[in-house]
């Protein structure tokens, strides 16, 4: 069979969608395949999945569209593309995938198949033939790559996002709002985007004084909790939080195991927080948050890390400077210390 150029070209969107429809299949075993849990082989965040999966979707596409009719090149462009975004929403919908790990992921499958999709393309147009051991090598590429790539979590990358806000309040009553935080309400959290793509809402986080020193009980929607201590603060002036997890802190469900905080892949090292004042009833508070991405591809997932914490940070200022200008104190509030701690900063 000989194709021919000047046959029409058949656009986007689709009066056939088998071949996309057959790629976003190709997609979802090759997920069942690397079922396996964070640390073990076989799982999700194997470079072999990331990388030549959604590749392997995208050709597969492509391979199938080919077999009845020469497609355009914005077809292997818009196929593959189309092909990986319906393959992750199948997993999701078959529950083997959540929101968060779907949403973050997506855009760099949809890249990887549209660069899938063009070159089963070009191959086919070279060749003018799709040949089916170009594809069973497309599809067994992650298989491969699997046995011969070491699986570990890559390289560690550490980053630090800092924000500040002006308060129209005085520095006791932003440190108190610090450390007496309840009964979170949606309205004034809920624009943070990773809120938005899923994960729990905080629901509250309040202060105790412990014969060790200062400990924040923080609670989240799905019943996460945990806690953060201070390993450094000075009265009305400056905290460092570290954060601890129990085995309990996550149940299951509650949080996709790829993006957990303390898991192998992504932590939060600390959170400090540094009031100064700027005039008799302001104050400027910033907040610097350290993180730890550990992937095969920080080039991609460090920029979504810092994005969503970054985003975050503005979030969470403006909620405590709106707590802050409207707080009155009252009874129920820990007292906190009002002396330095001996390992304070300055």
């Amino acid at each position: 069979m000989i194709y021919s150029d000047k046959e029409p070209v058949r656009r986007l969107p689709f009066s056939k969608w088998w071949p996309v429809v057959a790629g976003a299949l190709c997609g979802v075993l090759l997920r069942l395949i690397f079922w396996g849990s964070p640390g073990y082989p076989w799982n999700a965040m194997h470079p072999a999945f990331i990388g030549f999966a959604p590749l392997a979707v995208g050709a597969v596409t492509v391979y199938v569209a080919e077999l009845s009719e020469r497609r355009s090149w914005r077809y292997y462009l818009f196929a593959g593309m189309l092909a990986n975004v319906l393959f992750v929403m199948a997993t999701m919908a078959i529950l083997i995938e959540g929101l968060i790990c779907a949403i973050l992921v997506l855009p760099l499958f949809a890249v990887y198949g549209a660069l899938g999709g063009v070159l089963m393309g070009a191959i086919c147009r070279g060749t003018n033939w799709p040949k089916k051991p170009v594809v069973y090598s497309f599809s067994m590429m992650p298989l491969l790559l699997a046995a011969l790539l070491p699986d570990h979590a890559g390289e560690p990358y550490v980053g630090s996002i800092e924000r500040t806000v002006v308060i129209n309040a005085d520095a006791p009553t932003v440190w108190r709002e610090l450390h007496d935080t309840r009964d979170i309400e949606k309205a004034e959290v809920g624009q943070a985007w990773m809120y938005r793509i899923g994960v729990p809402m905080p629901v509250s986080g309040v202060t105790r004084v412990t014969p060790e020193g200062l400990v924040r009980d923080v609670r989240m929607g799905k019943g996460i909790h945990f806690t953060q201590h201070a390993t450094q603060w000075e009265t009305n002036r400056y905290v460092r939080w570290t954060y601890h997890f129990s085995d309990d802190s996550f149940p299951p469900g509650a949080l996709d195991d790829h993006v957990k905080i303390g898991g192998e892949y992504f932590d939060v090292i600390d959170t400090e927080y540094v009031l100064a004042p700027t005039g008799p009833h302001s104050t400027a508070l910033t907040a610097r948050m350290h993180y730890r991405v550990s992937t095969r591809f920080n080039w991609y997932a460090k920029h979504l890390a810092s994005g969503l914490i970054g985003n975050f940070e503005e979030v969470i200022l403006g909620f405590y400077a709106g707590r802050s200008t409207r707080a009155l104190s009252g009874p129920g509030r820990p007292e906190l210390p009002t002396k330095k701690n001996p390992n304070d900063f300055s």
